[in-house]
């Protein structure tokens, strides 16, 4: 399996011309991987989910909740394989997000590895 990501940015909005990023994301998943994921019905299965943090009151609170809401509450197989464009407010956001799609990746690598000995025998030597 490989992780492809893309970064650009663009220019949003008509009067401020303010610069938003995006990542684009997907895993490129082998035939075998492929089959795994159909067989054992992996597609709807979240590999990534943000811990709730509840924000405070005010507009402290109000902010904290906005960033929370911009940043992936969750990330299942189907998202990764089959790709997926995040917008975001600036190069932090975006680097956190896509620390979020590399951990979610690495999650489904371990799952369909685990997934390939099913049938069979794994041997691990210590």
């Amino acid at each position: 399996m490989k992780l492809i990501l893309e970064r650009n940015q663009k220019s949003g909005g008509i009067v401020s011309r303010k610069q938003v990023f995006e990542v684009t994301f997907r895993a490129e998943v082998s035939a075998e991987e492929r089959t795994a994921i159909d067989k054992y019905k992996l597609a709807d299965d979240v590999l990534y989910q943000s811990h709730e943090v509840a924000g405070g009151s005010g507009l402290v609170g109000l902010a904290s909740r906005m960033y929370l809401k911009s940043m992936i509450q969750s990330l299942n197989v189907r998202d990764l394989v089959n790709g997926k464009t995040i917008q975001c407010n600036d190069i932090v956001e975006m680097k956190g997000i896509e620390e979020q799609i590399k951990e979610a990746a690495q999650n489904l690598k371990i799952i369909l590895d685990t997934a390939a000995t099913f049938g069979g025998r794994e041997v691990i030597e210590l």
